[in-house]
């Protein structure tokens, strides 16, 4: 079994006339959060995307478990126990939040056939999700959206799990309630790969991390060692954390 869960070599993506990844190398360490960070612009959602398959590498491999992905389709890559929460979250607005979650409970027909144990677990981890079980999605606040997202994304076991900016616009008091969703879910087991702008976030989760600039790696290294160094910081990103 690899070290890492998850090796990008050398990927480029293009959309349409646009080269947007320049031959990216990534790794993610198996039950590990990394975090993935670097200017507007850098790449970042465009290296989650390649990686779900959404968007297509045109030259370099994926590999996810020793397993080649590179051209394997979504759908697929997700029956694989890879979850992915996009930055728009995309929640099911007409749908309440228990059909959100049914939706991804791929054994379940119902919602008595999934998992109550589990349920537990993810309301222990998101209390608003028990709270507005009856309530449609579209009339939650937009922390209850992004913590029905991820809830949704972890309503089955998964070995990965994607997130792209899930404390963007959302209060101190929810971004400390994700902090720890996110600390326990990797206690758990789940390897995190995780687009983050929110430095707070970043330096209390983070185990390795991978800095993008103009479509490349820049930098790779612990998490520890970058908030560690401020000049490191300014060159990477343009501020200290």
């Amino acid at each position: 079994m690899s070290a890492n869960l998850l090796e990008l070599q050398g990927v480029h993506t293009h959309i349409g006339a646009y080269h947007i990844l320049q031959g990216v190398d990534l790794v993610v360490p198996r039950g590990e959060l990394t975090l993935l960070l670097g200017r507007n612009g850098a790449g970042k959602t465009t290296t989650l995307r390649t990686i779900m398959g959404l968007w297509k590498a045109s030259q370099g491999r994926v590999r996810f478990d020793g397993q080649d992905i590179t051209t394997t389709d979504t759908p697929r890559i997700a029956a694989m126990n890879v979850a992915y929460v996009p930055e728009n979250m995309g929640v099911f607005a007409d749908l309440t939040v228990k059909e959100n979650l049914l939706l991804a409970a791929r054994k379940a027909k119902n919602a008595g056939q999934m998992d109550a144990a589990r349920l537990q677990w993810i309301f222990s981890l998101f209390p608003a999700v028990q709270k507005f079980w009856n309530h449609p999605a579209g009339k939650l606040s937009g922390g209850q959206k992004q913590m029905l997202a991820v809830a949704r994304a972890i309503v089955e076991p998964r070995e990965l799990l994607i997130v792209d900016e899930p404390s963007k616009g959302l209060a101190p008091a929810i971004i400390n309630n994700m902090i720890d969703a996110f600390a326990q879910l990797k206690a758990s087991g789940v390897t995190i790969l995780l687009v983050e702008q929110n430095i707070n976030f970043a330096k209390r989760l983070g185990d390795s991390v991978a800095v993008m600039d103009n479509g490349r790696i820049v930098h790779a290294g612990s998490m520890q060692q970058l908030a560690d160094d401020e000049a490191l910081q300014r060159s990477l990103l343009g501020l200290a954390l």
